[in-house]
């Protein structure tokens, strides 16, 4: 008799290795790395209401954001695992105010990896046991392999990524992730501590019908976008579409991919550019959602052609299912 057996994660690594451009295996236990971190942390989030891990560490970001316990102890785990592993060259947070630059213990040390991070986005959901998620991006180095890394390392602009991916802490755990070769889900099964393929060749619906997004700043948002949003509201058709809005990023664009919808935290008279990282959030989220049949935009331009100038840069964001977004961009226009 056979069995459907579920390909595990690292089995999944193992097997496309080859199909990625630059397959030397150190981005396969680069996403291992990743694995095993993300294993800690969702074993820590599962058990934050049991232990004094909740609330906030009396801390500031460089956001000038109220830092939560569990940002701290996500942010020291996955530096933590991917400096030990001495795969990676440089790491870049959102936690922290400056990059970090690896030094290996071998002097000859090859590494070409930065890794830039969200270690646990959403995380002032975490007091009220809402879906939280890491979020990460991957690029190959500019400078000098064997040299410390720079900057210009970090400054990257989205559509140089070569891995992108978040996790999701929620009823269940799951990684997703993309090399550049469609998008494929992973869900923990925690009796055996093993991730295994439940989602493969993810893809957003070509339509949908949920818009996400915090209406309370609606007085404040671009008026192309207050008539986009007028435009869900209206009986007509298929509409009117349903609001749904975590406040969770890894949350409501998971949602959306699955059902089909549109994300969208726009520029505003309140936030300026939005609130969300363009380095972070945006382009590991960007090329996810393009991997996946979907569109992510900044207003009138495609985020993953967006040259950072800055670390902890913030664009607004617009992502989700080709028509959705597309009929967001015809509103756009009118006021451009």
């Amino acid at each position: 008799m056979t069995t459907n057996r579920k390909q595990t994660l690292g089995e999944f690594i193992i097997e496309n290795q080859k199909s990625f451009q630059y397959s030397s295996g150190e981005l396969s236990k680069l996403i291992n790395a990743i694995r095993l971190a993300a294993k800690v942390v969702n074993h820590e989030v599962n058990k934050a209401g049991l232990v004094d891990i909740i609330g906030t560490a009396g801390e500031t970001n460089i956001q000038g954001e109220n830092q939560q316990k569990l940002d701290v102890f996500a942010n020291e785990k996955f530096i933590q695992t991917l400096t030990n592993r001495e795969i990676v060259c440089g790491i870049a947070s959102e936690e922290e105010d400056s990059f970090i630059s690896i030094n290996s213990s071998d002097e000859n040390h090859q590494n070409k990896y930065v890794v830039l991070i969200d270690p646990l986005d959403g995380s002032s959901n975490i007091d009220v046991n809402v879906s939280v998620g890491t979020i990460f991006s991957i690029y190959r180095r500019v400078t000098p392999v064997g040299t410390p890394v720079t900057i210009e390392d970090f400054l990257q602009p989205g559509n140089q990524q070569v891995a992108a991916g978040y996790v999701v802490y929620g009823t269940s755990t799951m990684i997703v992730y993309t090399t550049g070769d469609g998008v494929n889900g992973f869900t923990l099964n925690p009796a055996l501590g093993t991730f295994y393929l439940s989602h493969p060749k993810m893809q957003f619906p070509e339509t949908g019908k949920i818009y996400s997004v915090n209406e309370g700043n609606y007085v404040h948002f671009h008026q192309g976008v207050k008539d986009y949003i007028k435009y869900c509201q209206m009986e007509e058709g298929d509409r009117p579409y349903t609001s749904r809005y975590i406040g969770s990023l890894v949350s409501d664009f998971h949602r959306n991919m699955i059902k089909g919808g549109i994300y969208m935290y726009p520029k505003s008279s309140v936030t300026g550019n939005g609130k969300l990282r363009l380095l972070y959030e945006c382009n590991p989220m960007a090329f996810i959602a393009e991997q996946a049949n979907g569109i992510a935009i900044g207003g009138k331009t495609r985020i993953l052609d967006i040259q950072p100038t800055e670390l902890h840069q913030r664009v607004p964001f617009f992502c989700g299912s080709k028509q959705m977004v597309g009929k967001l961009q015809e509103f756009l226009k009118k006021y451009q």
